[in-house]
């Protein structure tokens, strides 16, 4: 497998989705890696977090800041900056910030995804401030993306 050269600063100019509280940045683009893995760093505002869904990468998650409660294949668990967790590829998953501040991970996805493309589309997607499952997963047939339900909510959100 080769990599390319590449380096990432922190000014670049992030993705926003705020119907689900994220900023995200691509940090190792899929085109440096020659489809091996892409890396994002995220952060999620606090009570926000994705859908739960599945698609067929497997995503490593290190928590840098803060504390998730993440559900994989319906077991639920905290997370907590310094963790990582890794959901295999096919495997249903989502996780919220517990936080009252922002939290932080930093995500590699194998093998690649074109993360710029299917995150700008995602935020196209939702961008009336909808979650509408049949939208979702008509847009996600594309990426292989299965979106189950919604995102999890944490004790204290209700």
């Amino acid at each position: 497998m080769a990599f390319d050269f590449h380096h990432s600063t922190h000014d670049e100019k992030p993705i926003l989705i705020p119907q689900i509280g994220l900023i995200l940045r691509v940090r190792v683009p899929s085109e440096t890696t020659g489809g091996a893995l892409t890396a994002i760093e995220t952060v999620n505002a606090p009570g926000y977090g994705p859908p739960l869904h599945r698609h067929p990468e497997t995503e490593i998650f290190y928590v840098l800041e803060g504390r998730y409660l993440f559900e994989v294949d319906s077991v639920r668990f905290e997370a907590r900056a310094g963790d990582v967790v890794t959901v295999p590829g096919g495997r249903a998953h989502a996780f919220v910030n517990l936080g009252h501040t922002p939290a932080r991970q930093f995500i590699q996805i194998l093998p690649a995804l074109d993360a710029t493309a299917f995150f700008c589309g995602l935020g196209e997607v939702m961008r009336d401030g909808k979650l509408d499952k049949d939208a979702l997963n008509l847009f996600g047939r594309k990426w292989q993306v299965e979106f189950l339900g919604p995102p999890l909510r944490g004790p204290t959100q209700g």
